[in-house]
């Protein structure tokens, strides 16, 4: 097996480190690791919601709808996705949450990966 190269399983691997897949947060010889990107593989039961609003986003995300239905808060807006493969794109600077609607699973890209960027004890991380 090439060091470089890693097979997993989302459901089971997101498990281990609240969803995260990829990121800065893996360590430094794990293929996963990346300063570039992160990438969480996000499984929410019916009613499940961001504690608080994040604030002052220093990254842009992509959030991908898998399974469900997901509603992602933005100032001023809220944007459904109800079809599998909906996805919405928000950059920095812009605060947001989100709210499942049904059990759903999202996949969601960040760039760049930051270091000490976390949310508060008791959030989930989206």
């Amino acid at each position: 097996m090439n060091d470089s190269v890693y097979v997993g399983n989302a459901g089971k691997d997101a498990a281990l480190d609240r969803g995260w897949l990829l990121g800065h947060f893996k360590d430094t010889g794990d293929p996963r690791h990346s300063e570039d990107v992160e990438i969480k593989w996000g499984v929410h039961p019916k009613g499940d919601e961001r504690a608080h609003w994040v604030r002052g986003e220093e990254r842009t995300a992509l959030l991908v709808l898998i399974s469900g239905r997901f509603q992602m808060k933005l100032p001023g807006r809220d944007v459904v996705l109800a079809e599998q493969g909906d996805y919405v794109v928000w950059g920095r600077g812009v605060d947001h949450s989100w709210y499942a609607e049904e059990d759903s699973v999202v996949l969601t890209v960040r760039w760049p990966s930051l270091p000490g960027y976390k949310v508060r004890d008791g959030d989930s991380l989206s």
